[in-house]
Formats: C-alpha cells, sequence, structure tokens
C-alpha cells in the first residue's frame, strides 16, 4: 500500500488573506516609487503648446542630472502650492540674450525646433520671444549657482523665468521622460 499525501484545499478565507496582503504590498511599492523617485501629473494651461496640451498626463523622474532642453515639472515660486511645467533654456554659469527671435547661449545661437508651428503664424518682423537678456531682466550677466533659467515653449503666453526670476534646483520636482495620456500621443522625451 502506498502513501499518498492528500493536500487539502486551500479554503476561501487564506486566498482572501494572501490577496490582501499582496494588495498592500504593491500599493505600499507603488507609494514609495511615486513619493521618491517618480511624479504623475497633469498639464493644465497652454505655457508648453505645442509640446503638451491641456490634461496631458506625463510622469517625471525626480533626482535626474538636467541639462538644458529638459522638461521640467517646479515649485511655482508665485503661487503656493502649485506647479509648472517648462524646459530648461539656461544652467547655471549660463548667459542668455534673446535678440530678433534667435536665444543665444553663452553667446551662442541655440536651436530651438519647438517652436517652430508658432513661429510659422507670426506675420513678418513679429517676434515670438520679445529680446531680453539678464542684464535686462535682473542685472547679473550669469545664471547663478543651483538655479536654472526655464521658458515656455508657447513663448508669447508663458509665465517663466523672464516674470517669476530663476528657479532653484530644490523646487525642480522632476524631469519629464513620459506622456502617457491621450493614449494617440504616448511619447518618451
Amino acid at each position: 500500500m502506498s502513501k499518498h499525501k492528500t493536500e487539502k484545499p486551500e479554503s476561501f478565507g487564506h486566498w482572501l488573506l494572501q490577496v490582501f496582503i499582496l494588495s498592500i504590498i504593491i500599493f505600499g511599492l507603488y507609494l514609495i516609487v511615486f513619493r521618491f523617485f517618480l511624479a504623475n501629473e497633469t498639464i493644465s494651461g497652454p505655457s508648453m503648446q505645442p509640446t503638451f496640451e491641456n490634461n496631458d498626463r506625463v510622469i517625471a523622474v525626480r533626482h535626474t542630472k538636467l541639462s538644458r532642453g529638459d522638461i521640467v515639472i517646479f515649485k511655482a515660486p508665485d503661487e503656493p502650492g502649485a506647479l509648472y511645467i517648462k524646459r530648461i533654456i539656461g544652467v547655471p554659469g549660463d548667459s542668455i540674450k534673446s535678440k530678433n527671435d534667435v536665444m543665444y547661449i553663452n553667446g551662442k545661437p541655440i536651436r530651438e525646433p519647438y517652436l517652430t508651428q508658432y513661429k510659422k503664424k507670426l506675420s513678418k518682423g513679429q517676434l515670438y520671444t520679445n529680446n531680453f537678456s539678464l542684464e535686462q531682466l535682473y542685472h547679473v550677466k550669469k545664471v547663478p549657482k543651483d538655479c536654472y533659467f526655464v521658458m515656455g515653449d508657447h513663448r508669447n503666453v508663458s509665465k517663466d523665468s523672464r516674470m517669476i526670476g530663476f528657479i532653484n534646483k530644490k523646487d525642480i520636482i522632476g524631469e519629464v521622460k513620459l506622456r502617457y495620456f491621450p493614449f494617440n500621443q504616448v511619447n518618451w522625451f
């Protein structure tokens, strides 16, 4: 006679307890990831059009090395509790000047292909980005240490560093890496 160990079927209560514990673990991991490593935000307003539209959903990575051209989400210096999304134009140590719709960083013109769509709509002689320099705006020659100069892609409606000043590194929530909604416009940045 052979000895066969018969296994008892798992009880519904035991299965429910396992599902509950697994759910708590998954939820805890989600909270940790989005508290310390990622940010999930909704775009509000036209300042980054056409790159982002109102109600687009994005994921930003916290604690990344920031570079010129990166799109960042940061705490609004002029609206407590609000967040802004803008593009980094100048990093610490950069001199910045806009003249006749050309942006100069450290005396050299930079390409801004994300502005082409709106520039095409302007009448001849009309500027999309008004002329300015850091010296005119803030009486400094360069972007200060641990600060960034940011601008929206929709320059003539964007409230950005030209009005609100430099953005301190500690106020930056993260760098936008993914637009996941609307689903037909999913894009990595």
